[in-house]
């Protein structure tokens, strides 16, 4: 249920300065000294530099704290296809939310063009300009190609958060929720239901974690994917069963775990009442879920339930992710984020969601007390021990992989740095209203 009009929407993003983002300068600027060490001549010396030696970009711009959030607008929220002008309200808002949780700076950048090697190669280009790369909302299945293609081509970062976004914060909640009804990864069944960018990759990410690949069933608009049924999307070829089931119905027997990123409604109690005994439900579908909490509590009172809404407990929120896996990648000048760093980060959140919750946490979210449980297996985005906790895994991972050009020396000193970003962040920006 919205809790906002469509008025106060517009009137958010149309009132004084227009959108919500801007550029600030860094340096002093109050004498002529300051404009000629700014521009020109000053702006020479570290061009010379760079000319040198690129690396020195990180030293002497803001290349090191930048993000591009890049979009063609083809797959944007849940509105689709609606074109790259019509999708920058959104990247704005992505960059918005890499700044307050993570001082991450953005330029969103959106781009006409639906050819994905055209696209590759438009990205491609703009290396020399950011620390890395953060695409959005770009449809299924090129998204994959272009995500790979860009990784492989690139020595900066590049994260698709539709897809490990996703994947990294439900493997975090999966991993607590195990822990909670005593299953081993290993030995659980899950059932995925949406085969597209989330869909896809959150049943990759799971194999990362200890999932078997025989233990899981992927379906899709017209059922379960199998041999006799893979559409024009090559990537679920790799999810293909052989079990004698073609409907999600079917497939929910005896399933320990569900996870929902397709549409509202799919669920039936009928279907939860099949599954095995403490079943895990993530319903992701937004702003309405697979099946409701409401339903699935009264169908399956020993449920697990995670849903995408902030207004049920144990929401899968990417902003737990995304601000602070670049964190970590930027601080160390990671090449790239690659499985370990995004096992790293799930490990972490896992981690943190078992510590005892700061009553500023709970009193954020109107609740006397938080604590680990069934309703509690994920960290709440407005508790600032995140960015430690998954910004400090993430480089360490970086640096354990050998994917980080820079190394940090006292890990102590840089949680310390990483709060000091955040509460400076949210002192300077939280009343913003130019």
């Amino acid at each position: 249920m919205a809790i906002f009009t469509k008025k106060e929407a517009l009137e958010y993003h149309s009132n004084g300065r227009k959108g919500k983002v801007e550029v600030v300068p860094t340096k002093s600027f109050q004498t002529q000294k300051d404009l000629s060490l700014a521009y020109s001549p000053g702006v020479a010396e570290p061009c010379l530099e760079i000319e040198k030696d690129n690396k020195t970009a990180y030293d002497y711009t803001a290349k090191g704290n930048l993000v591009g959030v890049i979009s063609n607008g083809t797959a944007v929220l849940g509105l689709g296809d609606i074109g790259a002008s019509a999708s920058k309200p959104v990247m704005e808002g992505k960059g918005f939310l890499f700044k307050i949780f993570a001082d991450v700076d953005v330029f969103d950048i959106e781009i006409s063009e639906k050819n994905p090697e055209k696209l590759i190669e438009i990205v491609k280009t703009l290396e020399p300009t950011f620390g890395g790369i953060n695409l959005e909302d770009i449809k299924a299945p090129e998204c994959f190609l272009i995500e790979e293609r860009l990784k492989a081509e690139m020595n900066i970062p590049v994260f698709h958060d539709d897809q490990h976004g996703t994947a990294i914060i439900v493997g975090a909640g999966l991993l607590n929720a195990l822990k909670l009804v005593n299953k081993k990864i290993e030995d659980v069944k899950v059932v995925f239901n949406g085969a597209g960018a989330a869909g896809i990759a959150c049943a990759r990410f799971l194999l990362s974690l200890g999932v078997r690949k025989e233990n899981v069933v992927l379906c899709d608009l017209k059922g379960v994917v199998r041999h006799d049924n893979v559409g024009n999307n090559i990537y679920q070829k790799e999810f293909v069963t052989d079990r004698n089931i073609s409907t999600l119905s079917e497939a929910m027997v005896g399933a320990d775990v569900f996870i929902g990123v397709s549409v509202a409604n799919v669920v039936s109690k009928e279907m939860l009442k099949q599954m095995a005994e403490n079943p895990i439900v993530f319903a992701l579908a937004n702003p309405n879920p697979e099946i409701s909490y409401n339903d699935a509590k009264d169908a399956r009172p020993d449920v697990i339930m995670a849903t995408g809404r902030s207004d049920y407990p144990n929401q899968v929120n990417n902003v737990l992710g995304f601000p602070f896996i670049f964190r970590g990648a930027l601080d160390v000048q990671a090449t790239c984020i690659n499985e370990e760093m995004k096992i790293a980060a799930a490990k972490a959140l896992a981690k943190l969601a078992l510590l005892p919750v700061p009553e500023y946490v709970s009193k954020a979210y109107g609740q006397e007390k938080i604590e680990f449980g069934k309703e509690y297996i994920i960290p709440k985005p407005l508790d600032l021990r995140v960015i430690e906790c998954v910004a400090v895994a993430v480089a360490k991972a970086a640096i354990d992989t050998k994917v980080a050009n820079k190394t940090i020396e006292n890990w102590e000193t840089y949680k310390a740095e990483l709060r000091k970003r955040v509460e400076r962040v949210r002192k300077n920006y939280s009343s913003c209203n130019f």
